[in-house]
């Protein structure tokens, strides 16, 4: 597996973007409406990651972007994920612990002090990626933080660099991710 780092707005980016969007539409019957600019994952105040099977496919995504304090919730050192995916037929291969795994060595190298996501009770196996890779529920924020369904997760990452590094590599059902 062959993971880089790409533009949000590569193509490869954002066919995967259309398949997670149509897999909200899905499992929630709206696609996700949070406003995402491709200058939010340039780092070093974000990074968007692909990876790519043997056949150069893309097959994952994955990204953060610098979040300060706002009125939707944010606190100052925030890193969000957005946009964590795999695609079906590669599901069960560890892809969404790895893309994970480098996207908080990304941010904790970028001075970030928190990881933060919001995903959904419909993603039951994203909500088990993430509480198995030490993410615990936080105060809701963010567009969807009125939402009965919407559930979010933190992680410190000034405590969390040896957890973080050893649970990307641990694989289990949990690693099917279908978004933050």
């Amino acid at each position: 597996m062959n993971i880089q780092s790409v533009p949000y707005d590569h193509p490869d980016a954002v066919k995967l973007n259309d398949e997670v969007q149509a897999e909200y539409v899905e499992r929630y019957g709206d696609p996700d409406l949070t406003v995402m600019d491709p200058t939010h994952f340039e780092p070093p105040r974000g990074l968007y990651l692909l990876a790519y099977d043997a056949q150069g496919r893309p097959v994952a995504s994955g990204g953060w972007r610098s979040q300060e304090r706002s009125e939707e919730g944010h606190v100052d050192g925030d890193a969000e994920i957005k946009r964590m995916f795999v695609v079906r037929e590669a599901r069960g291969q560890g892809l969404a612990r790895r893309i994970l795994a480098a996207l908080e060595d990304s941010a904790r190298a970028a001075g970030r002090q928190r990881m933060v996501l919001e995903t959904g009770t419909e993603q039951p196996e994203a909500i088990a990626l993430y509480t198995s890779c030490g993410y615990v529920p936080i105060t809701k924020f963010g567009l969807y933080r009125f939402e009965e369904s919407s559930r979010c997760y933190g992680k410190p990452l000034a405590q969390a660099a040896d957890a973080g590094r050893s649970s990307g590599l641990v694989g289990s059902s949990a690693e099917d991710a279908t978004g933050a």
